[in-house]
């Protein structure tokens, strides 16, 4: 994203948007930080600029990767899915991707405000592969990674985004080992991370990965997604 200088009037209305700070004002124009723009596309949907002058231009690859993870509109043209990720590891109790025994991790990495350089990630994305876990290959992150090494293309590691997804399935049993290995890796790591961990219920309405997270040492809160008879479930 870019601001027409010629249209700009330095009213300053655009400044508070930008979910990066990326919008600098000079001494009577506004600009862009094109190194902290993730291209999330804010600034132009909200309108506020009275005289129109954001200008998209057409992004060519690695930039393009930006606004791939950064704006929650686009549509991965690899999943058909918007967004970050995908939906059923809060939907489990319905789609059923994770069965008895398994637990589903979702690892978000960045948030709106700080965002993350995709060469953080590629961190976390070494350290799973090396262990082994199996990648979500609708997760349209997965197909950037190498699911052997964990590595990313490297000509896209130095380009920033709001956050990007990893989910991974794992077996329960090997759970508490993940989540040891995710924070240890994680305190390397110049952002900040989230998330969350899904699996079935048990018979009795237990949630069996709530004593593994304890054991972690893990604060969580227990949240879940709620079918309410207007699906039919896809498990037994």
């Amino acid at each position: 994203m870019i601001i027409d200088e010629d249209k700009c009037i330095g009213c300053e209305s655009c400044l508070n948007w930008c979910p990066m700070g990326a919008i600098r004002m000079g001494e009577e124009k506004a600009s862009i930080d094109q190194d902290e723009c993730v291209e999330c596309n804010v600034c132009r949907r909200v309108e506020v600029c009275p005289v129109d002058a954001f200008v998209q231009k057409p992004l060519e690859w690695p930039r393009s990767v930006r606004a791939i993870y950064s704006d929650p509109l686009n549509v991965h043209k690899e999943t058909g899915l918007a967004g970050r990720g995908t939906e059923e590891i809060k939907t489990n109790d319905v789609t059923g991707r994770f069965r008895r025994g398994q637990a589903g991790v979702a690892i978000e990495v960045g948030r709106p405000g700080i965002g993350t350089r995709l060469r953080e990630l590629e961190k976390l994305s070494m350290a799973l592969a090396r262990y082994g876990v199996e990648f979500e290959p609708k997760n349209p992150l997965t197909n950037l990674i190498d699911r052997e090494t964990g590595e990313l293309p490297a000509e896209i590691r130095e380009e920033k985004v709001l956050s990007a997804i990893i989910e991974i399935t794992v077996e329960e049993k090997k759970l508490i080992d993940v989540l040891n290995l995710i924070r240890k890796t994680a305190e390397g790591l110049k952002t900040v991370i989230s998330m969350d961990v899904a699996c079935r219920a048990a018979a009795d309405g237990t949630w069996p990965c709530e004593g593994i997270l304890r054991k972690a040492g893990l604060f969580f809160r227990p949240n879940a997604k709620i079918n309410v008879g207007l699906g039919k479930p896809y498990i037994d």
